[in-house]
Formats: structure tokens, C-alpha cells, sequence
């Protein structure tokens, strides 16, 4: 069981789909249904992996590791499009339209009407999409699946990185691991 405030649901790692709102920014679960619609290949690395782990961490955007080839970009296009995504990194902040799709990506940074999406082309720690995917787990959501690092390889992930913000998170998963193999 993992407790999130007064609210006690059973682990597993699909509790990313059922963990309170306070732990996401509403909207990420929306944008991820969509991603799927859409048959966007991508894998859940980041914050939003840690939560559905059961982490309490709050994260503010979904972080994806995805191949960045023009069908999969175009893919990116039609889940968001819609939603008036636009390149976050930029000053000028330019939409993410029809032009994406004549460039070479390594990352794209994208704010929409339903939260942050940053899109990764490679993952510190662990590699490209191709290693990415070698260590992700199939999550059920309802009738549809979504792959999610493992623990093993998001702590490994959140390690590379480095960032002050992940050390929390790391605690919280090493102790996630533990209480797993226990079980």
C-alpha cells in the first residue's frame, strides 16, 4: 500500500494513474493518453516515472525519451497539435507546427494548454531510445499499455543527472526497491 496524504491505494507501479493530483500537474495524465492515441513510441523517464514507482516527488512536466524520426515527430504533432504547443526553451517561443518536421531533433521542449512535455532523444546514464527501451516496463492504463523506466535504470538516470532536485527522488526509489524486494 502507499499513502499519499489521507488517501491509501495499493502499489504497483499503474498507481501513476490513480496517485492524487497534487503529485502532477492536472493535464500530464490527458497528455499521455493522448501520446498513446496517437502511437507515439516514447518510454516515461523523469518525475513522472518516479510517481508511478510510487514516489511522492511533485513534478511539473512529463519527460519522454523518444525517437526523434520524422514518423515519430509526426506522430508528436498529431497528439499536440491542438494544443498549442510551442518550443519552451526558445525566447521567441515558436509554435511546434508542420515546420518541426524538415528538422533534426535532439530534444524538444514543448509547453502546451495542458502542461509541459520535454522530449528527449537520449537519456543521461542510459543512452539512446533503443538502450531506453531495453530498460522499461510495461505499465497497464485501462485498455492501453505505456512503457516506464524501470527503477533500477531511472535511478541510475536521476544519478547521471546529478541535480539537487533528484536526490529526493533517488531516496524515495532506493527505499520503493527495498521495500519491493521484501515483498
Amino acid at each position: 500500500m502507499t499513502v499519499y496524504g489521507d488517501t491509501t491505494v495499493p502499489w504497483r507501479p499503474s498507481a501513476l494513474f490513480v496517485t492524487p493530483a497534487r503529485l502532477a500537474v492536472p493535464g500530464l495524465e490527458g497528455l499521455l493518453t493522448r501520446l498513446l492515441t496517437a502511437e507515439v513510441r516514447f518510454v516515461v523517464v523523469g518525475g513522472y516515472a518516479a510517481v508511478a514507482h510510487g514516489s511522492t516527488v511533485f513534478t511539473e512536466d512529463m519527460d519522454i525519451c523518444l525517437p526523434l524520426d520524422s514518423e515519430n515527430v509526426e506522430s508528436l504533432l498529431a497528439a499536440t497539435e491542438d494544443l498549442n504547443p510551442v518550443h519552451r526553451m526558445s525566447p521567441a517561443r515558436p509554435p511546434f507546427d508542420r515546420s518541426a518536421l524538415t528538422t533534426k531533433w535532439k530534444n524538444l521542449n514543448l509547453d502546451t494548454d495542458w502542461g509541459q512535455l520535454d522530449c528527449l532523444g537520449e537519456i543521461a546514464g542510459l543512452g539512446t531510445y533503443q538502450d531506453v527501451v531495453q530498460q522499461s516496463e510495461e505499465v497497464t492504463m485501462g485498455d492501453t499499455t505505456c512503457r516506464i523506466l524501470t527503477i533500477e535504470a531511472l535511478i541510475r538516470s536521476k544519478e547521471a543527472v546529478g541535480r539537487p532536485k533528484d536526490r529526493e527522488a533517488i531516496i524515495q526509489l532506493r527505499a520503493i526497491r527495498e521495500r519491493q524486494q521484501e515483498e
